[in-house]
């Protein structure tokens, strides 16, 4: 019933609002009327201020041409020459006003006919009199320009009248329209007056009817923030238990390569203590085990640390072009021999600002992966471009900023992935290899280098035609010279020179104990302390320090304090931090500070030796920017 009734006041009210539409438009269309017959008048008027100008200028003529025949005075001239002058241009305006009306058009060329005539007498007598003719010699010639004036007044009589005529007409229809608008605003004022009644007593039906609603959908919503809150309670556990199974899998992605990985290590020192005595090439084998054991959970942790954005870069200004060129061999030895390797490397390419040795991992895990696609042999391509992401790339990808990029691509003809394995590739762990084959983090740790690196890295891939990965890194502008990368150098390790006293901070005892074992095996003079105190105490007791090699997570005093204040005493001191944490005082937004040398825990003797022969060969001014000896 109520629908009904509401269907019935909306009805209504459509009908008065039509009816009031109707009415304004009629209204407009009488103004319209109304305002055409003003204009109307007002041309009729204008027409009959012409032709009174008209007459008068031809009668200013012939008296001034009288007044000067009968005279001889030469100011009569005057408006005679003033009304010949202007003459012609009041005909033009009046044949302008009259251009509406043919009757008026002829009429109008009819008295420009006769102005002329009548202007050729004047100029006639006015000829003669100037050549001497008496002025009572004019009589004949005054009566036949009085003939002529005659027409020119019938003329202009004789459309007057025609105006005249139009006039009382059009001032009839102005009338009538103006009644008839005054009688549409009154009808239009009534007919607003009686929706507004209508729609202020419907108003106030349908206000009624809002409180009654107002107070059931007050009922309602309380009913629904009830089950809203179930339903927030039921998703955070559904979430919880999301949460809870991606940590599983993470955790237990972990622990299966750790315990693997442990498995190896302990397996392998258990056997070469045992066969230590009695089979030592086997024991060797077996240490040679523990060591890859060992190296491969290094390994892991740095790929953790990549996925989880926290490993400590080292960014330098690069020419990737070289970076790429140089990986060739390393690539072949890696790869093997069964693929095609090409290289398409860009001319003029940018400068990008990254860290060399983790854009080298980024580049071998992706052909690692990319051989791994391809088991029957195929085609793999690297290659090197500059690129501009624009606005609309941006606003489809996300943590994406537009701007200029250096792009690295690497492409194989493998057998590709379908969209819900390119969404999950990223993942850690995961994995579509056979058990064995790979521990699902590579991608992850691409991915992790690459976004901490202020970078972009996409998928694009069809199952059966192959897959593309590219690395978008951010162009780095400026003059600066980009390093050159070279590959470590292979064969003897390289060892103390003239003595070389190196101070060793560390509060692990274990550790501390292995790395002054480690440098003393390489030639080196080696003093120890376990924490800062200690430290600054061998510092001002020792005459001669050349390096301080820190850790830098240790109690009271951490080991970026511990070198700035040991330079304030030796500021040619060189320092090489170590730490297998990489939140610390020289690690910040995930970037090494600028005067950082750093060597991340664990280490093998190898890299140990490299990084202190190369901290102590550097110039004062390079220490700050030594290649990180990650692990």
């Amino acid at each position: 019933m109520r629908r009904i009734r509401n269907d019935r006041a909306l009805f209504a009210l459509l009908i008065g609002f039509v009816t009031l539409a109707a009415l304004v438009l009629g209204t407009i269309w009488l103004s319209e009327r109304q305002d055409r017959a003003a204009r109307s008048v007002r041309h009729t008027l204008e027409v009959e201020a012409r032709l009174s100008t008209v007459l008068s200028r031809v009668q200013e003529a012939e008296a001034g041409q009288r007044g000067y025949i009968l005279t001889g005075r030469p100011r009569f001239l005057e408006p005679y020459e003033v009304a010949l002058r202007n003459i012609d241009r009041d005909l033009a305006d009046l044949e302008q006003a009259v251009a509406d009306n043919p009757a008026q058009q002829a009429r109008a060329a009819k008295l420009r006919l006769a102005v002329e005539g009548r202007r050729r007498l004047l100029r006639e007598n006015l000829a003669r009199f100037r050549i001497g003719q008496p002025a009572t010699s004019f009589a004949d010639e005054f009566e036949r320009g009085r003939a002529a004036m005659d027409e020119v007044r019938g003329i202009v009589a004789e459309m007057k009248a025609s105006e005249a005529d139009l006039l009382r007409s059009r001032l009839e229809g102005a009338e009538a329209r103006g009644a008839q608008l005054r009688v549409a605003l009154v009808v239009a004022g009534v007919t607003v007056l009686l929706l507004g009644a209508f729609a202020f007593l419907n108003g106030r039906r349908r206000l009624l009817e809002a409180v009654v609603a107002r107070d059931s959908l007050a009922e309602a919503n309380a009913r629904l923030v009830e089950e809203s809150a179930n339903r927030e309670a039921a998703e955070a556990q559904v979430r919880q238990v999301q949460k809870m199974q991606a940590v599983g899998q993470l955790t237990g992605g972990i622990a299966h390569d750790f315990n693997n990985m442990l498995a190896i290590v302990i397996g392998s020192l258990d056997l070469a203590k045992r066969r230590l005595h009695r089979d030592l090439a086997r024991a060797e084998a077996c240490i040679d085990s523990a060591l890859e054991g060992a190296n491969r959970a290094a390994q892991l942790t740095a790929r953790l640390l990549a996925f989880s954005r926290q490993q400590p870069l080292d960014p330098r200004v690069l020419d990737v072009n070289k970076l790429v060129g140089g990986m060739s061999e390393m690539l072949r030895r890696t790869i093997g021999e069964n693929l095609r390797v090409e290289t398409v490397l860009a001319g003029g390419l940018w400068r990008t600002f990254a860290d060399p040795a983790q854009l080298e991992s980024a580049i071998v895990n992706l052909c690692v992966n990319a051989r791994d696609a391809m088991p029957d042999g195929g085609k793999l391509t690297i290659e090197t471009t500059n690129a501009h992401l624009d606005d609309g790339y941006a606003s489809q990808n996300d943590d994406v900023a537009p701007g200029q990029y250096v792009m690295i691509s690497v492409s194989d003809t493998g057998m590709g992935m379908p969209p819900e394995v390119i969404e999950r590739a990223f993942d850690p762990f995961y994995t579509t290899k056979g058990a064995g084959r790979g521990t699902g983090l590579g991608l992850s740790q691409v991915h992790g280098f690459v976004k901490q690196s202020h970078g972009h890295v996409k998928i694009y891939s069809e199952p059966g035609v192959g897959t593309t990965i590219k690395i978008y890194l951010p162009r780095r502008a400026g003059e600066e010279q980009a390093i050159d990368v070279q590959a470590r150098p292979a064969g003897e390790l390289p060892h103390a020179k003239d003595g070389e006293i190196v101070l060793v901070v560390e509060d692990d005892e274990r550790v501390r104990h292995l790395s002054v074992d480690a440098l003393r095996e390489l030639g080196y003079t080696v003093v120890q302390a376990s924490d800062a105190a200690q430290a600054l105490t061998v510092l001002a007791l020792q005459p001669r320090v050349d390096l301080l090699f820190t850790d830098v997570v240790m109690p009271d005093l951490d080991g970026r304090r511990l070198a700035d204040r040991a330079r304030e005493a030796r500021p040619d001191l060189k320092v090489l931090y170590t730490t297998g944490y990489t939140r610390n005082a020289i690690v910040h937004n995930g970037m090494l500070d600028a005067d950082v040398a750093f060597i991340a825990k664990p280490f093998t003797i190898e890299q140990i030796a490299q990084k202190v022969r190369q901290v102590l060969d550097a110039a004062p001014a390079q220490v700050a920017r030594p290649e990180a000896g990650l692990v």
